[in-house]
């Protein structure tokens, strides 16, 4: 017998740790005559495949039983699939898990009548139990009563399927479940997930894992010999999925300093945590850090008192500006800061105060979502009390509420799309630094860039990355015309820290006599060597196809304190030596006592 384990993932980059980690619990608990019985596999794919592709691929694997694990982000997709293939491979027996089915089963066993059934809440036991049950081989039609598995029944006076709901099952301890990586080959070039504990100890009313009281932790023996193996494996990044990694700050520190003892230089490791929570003693450890090894994702979601209390959510906004400030200080750890918009007590007004705020963090990242109203969390069951309406169709995005109307909405997504573009890729920094100072408010400059983006016609014929280093000229000229030729250098400055382009906009024009200063200057460190030591087999020619010269009359480099240089300042732009945390490339100055920086 044959079971499938499916995974329908946003993109290809990322893998399910779900499916993964059922069939390795199977796979250590079942017996051998067990395994014989029930052979199983995983196939893994994405919402960018075609939905006949994906029901098409499942035909020819030809499954007895199929589980698929239910998200947000796919389950319009397995609800199309799921209805082909009780057509395609009749007989075959289907069950849901995820939390996209395991609040509303009952209404989904209705509707789908040919589901087997659906696995709620945490599945490594409820599905090493169904691999016992299939591979005995009798009554395979009389599925017996296993705790976290609802199934349909039907009613035979009112002629229509019932759900029955079985006892929750008792959660398993972390050390009980296997490590689910192997052979890392089939991981290449994927995000690796990675989890030390289950739950979460706090109750945001917008959050699924509210709804997991059970906090558990893996033993940290286990912790450290797993992350060895990801360590000596030379991955790329690992993420870690545990919901607030610093609700328990002895564990935390403990893989902190770990990370810190072993770095291999290579892989990076992600984590969510409350910043507020971070004491001097892990302040410190970060310090030590190499830049690059850790980065940490930051959910502020609202700095209005009155929805950080309807929201139950608990927060020190004052340490968590301190924590944040110190940790930029470090220039070593990449911050994602998280907002939502739509959330209670939150109206326009008080979300560019919360906007604002959050911006003067300075946050290499910030992320400007929408409230998804999720099935199960109190955010759901209190949507009429709060107005709140939002999408029927996954993923149940918020449209409008008693606070925020949905013109609000849809000006909060254009300003969401300028913070993406001219902030968040690091394209712009050192432009973006400057302009924000010609607006009252960080908030107000993104918003009068949304307004210039649209009338343009730029929000609908997106255009190319390059060309986008024009339009924020054009902004800057309308905003403030006098000031053309520094926000001209600034954009070239901008450009060329991060790549070599090889076409030059129209708008950077060479200044006098830049082929023979260009000339001189690799000349010159052709013959000296002081500069680029990188770079020694190399003669002048190729010294300049593979850095970039540029003269800048302005101090560009002053991040947010631009200035008129006194004299002209040719500057290069060594490619390999970038900073391994922003990724620009090591700019060299070549006025004397100048330096690098």
């Amino acid at each position: 017998m044959k079971i499938l384990l499916a995974a329908i993932n946003a993109k290809y980059i990322h893998s399910n740790p779900a499916v993964y980690s059922l069939a390795t619990y199977a796979g250590e608990y079942l017996s051998i005559e067990e395994k014989e019985q029930c052979r199983i596999e995983i196939a893994e794919y994405t919402i960018n495949h075609r939905v006949e592709n994906i029901y098409g691929d499942i035909y020819k694997k030809r499954p007895d039983i199929i589980g698929f694990s239910c998200y947000i982000w796919n389950w319009e997709y397995i609800q199309e699939i799921i209805t082909e293939l009780s057509k395609l491979l009749p007989g075959i027996k289907i069950y849901l898990g995820g939390p996209e089915v395991s609040f509303t089963a009952e209404k989904i066993l209705q509707e789908y009548p040919f589901l087997q059934g659906i696995m709620e809440g945490e599945g490594e036991e409820l599905f090493l139990q169904l691999c016992k049950f299939y591979s005995k081989k009798e009554n395979e039609n009389k599925l017996p009563k296993i705790e976290g598995i609802i199934t349909p029944k039907k009613n035979e006076e009112k002629k229509e399927e019932e759900a029955i709901q079985n006892s929750e099952r008792k959660l398993l301890s972390m050390d009980q479940i296997p490590f689910i990586y192997k052979d890392m080959k089939e991981f290449a070039n994927r995000i690796v997930y990675y989890e030390s504990s289950r739950g979460c100890p706090y109750r945001c009313s917008y959050c699924l894992s509210s709804i997991d009281k059970q906090l558990r932790f893996r033993s940290l023996d286990k912790v450290k010999e797993e992350l060895k193996f990801f360590l000596d494996k030379k991955v790329m990044q690992v993420k870690f999925i545990d919901r607030t990694f610093n609700c328990n700050r002895n564990h935390a520190l403990e893989i902190w300093k770990y990370l810190l003892k072993e770095d291999n230089g290579i892989t990076n490791f992600h984590f969510e945590v409350s910043a507020d929570l971070i004491r001097e003693e892990e302040l410190e450890l970060f310090k030590k850090m190499r830049p690059g090894l850790i980065q940490l994702e930051i959910g502020v979601q609202s700095t209005n008192p009155a929805t950080i209390k309807e929201i139950d959510r608990t927060m020190d906004l004052a340490v968590l500006q301190k924590n944040v400030a110190a940790m930029n200080s470090y220039s070593n750890i990449h911050q994602h800061l998280d907002l939502i918009a739509g959330l209670p007590f939150e109206d326009y007004e008080t979300f560019k105060h919360s906007f604002n705020q959050v911006y003067e963090m300075e946050p290499n990242q910030l992320q400007l979502g929408f409230l998804k109203v999720l099935k199960g969390a109190k955010m759901w069951r209190n949507a009429k009390e709060y107005g709140l309406f939002y999408t029927t169709k996954p993923p149940y995005e918020v449209l409008y509420t008693k606070w925020i109307s949905y013109e609000e909405i849809l000006r909060l997504k254009r300003i969401e799309e300028m913070v993406e573009i001219f902030y968040n890729s690091s394209q712009f920094t050192y432009t973006m630094a400057m302009l924000v100072k010609e607006f009252n408010t960080p908030f107000d400059l993104y918003e009068e860039l949304a307004f210039f983006y649209e009338d343009r016609g730029y929000l609908l014929n997106s255009p190319a990355r390059t060309y986008r280093y024009q339009i924020l000229l054009d902004f800057c000229v309308m905003k403030a015309e006098e000031k053309k030729e520094m926000y001209t250098q600034l954009l070239i400055f901008d450009l060329y820290l991060r790549e070599k382009v090889k076409t030059r906009p129209d708008f950077a024009i060479f200044p006098d006599h830049y082929k023979e200063i260009s000339y001189e200057i690799y000349k010159r460190e052709e013959e000296e060597r002081t500069l680029l030591a990188e770079y020694r087999e190399y003669n002048s020619k190729q010294l300049s196809k593979m850095t970039h010269l540029e003269i800048f009359t302005y101090s560009v480099w002053e991040k947010g304190n631009c200035r008129l240089c006194k004299d002209s300042e040719p500057v290069i732009f060594d490619y390999k030596r970038r900073n391994p945390l922003t990724k620009e490339a090591k700019v060299i100055h070549l006025q004397e006592k100048k330096g690098e920086s």
